[in-house]
């Protein structure tokens, strides 16, 4: 398969909540975004979560109806099982009312859609004024992609060519994007705090999922987060 091929995920589908699986950061990342989404807004509220791959994001949020966009039908099915509605869609063309959601989670997806903008423009199009965007992707710098791909796709049960970095995202880019919506957005990065990275890459029993596996960082130079809300 070629880089960044969606049919990649489709091998892996039994092991996304598999905590000591390849997916493990992808765990830690959904705990770390969950943080920012925090409590539903009103009762019923609606989070769209974009590229939801299996669902993890429904292990760390409450009290949302929780609706998952995935182009991959093995995902979604995980998803489904975990409490997520499941929708057939692309992240470019999210098959949305205008103004639905009260917060639009897009994890670890920017950096694998061939159009980051469109899937930015769409993600701030369904969502409501004074709704909640959260995203966090790889950055489009010569240490990401050393850490991402060249080291992380050697690590056990990574598959090769997962990502393609000619569609890694510049942090300054995306923030402006989404002002260009409507969307004012703070940025952060991200790294691995070393405890349950080291448990990880050892295969230790203790290995984690925690929410705090993850320490905020200055550096946007590798893995970050945006978050705002849309203008009413």
């Amino acid at each position: 398969m070629e880089a960044n091929d969606p049919r990649l995920y489709d091998d892996l589908a039994d092991a996304w909540w598999d905590p000591r699986g390849p997916f493990a950061m992808l765990h830690w990342l959904a705990g770390a975004r969950a943080k920012l989404i925090g409590a539903p807004p009103r009762p019923g509220a609606l989070l769209v979560d974009v590229g939801c791959g299996g669902g993890l994001l429904a292990g760390h949020v409450r009290g949302f109806r929780h609706l998952g966009v995935d182009l991959r039908p093995p995902a979604l099915r995980t998803a489904a099982a975990h409490g997520v509605v499941p929708v057939a869609g692309d992240a470019t063309r999210l098959p949305l009312a205008s103004g639905v959601a009260d917060v639009v989670a897009a994890g670890e997806i920017l950096e694998h859609v061939p159009d980051w903008r469109a899937a930015v423009a769409e993600a701030c199009r369904v969502l409501a004024p004074g709704g909640l965007f959260v995203a966090d992707t790889l950055a489009d710098t010569w240490l990401c992609r050393l850490a991402a791909v060249h080291i992380g796709e050697r690590l056990p049960g990574v598959p090769r060519g997962i990502h393609d970095p000619a569609l890694f995202v510049p942090p300054r880019e995306l923030a402006a994007e989404c002002a260009r919506h409507g969307v004012g957005v703070e940025t952060r990065g991200l790294r691995p705090r070393i405890g349950p990275l080291v448990r990880w890459l050892t295969r230790s029993r203790r290995r984690t999922v925690s929410v705090d596996a993850l320490a905020p960082t200055r550096s946007t130079s590798t893995l970050y987060q945006v978050w705002g809300r849309k203008s009413a």
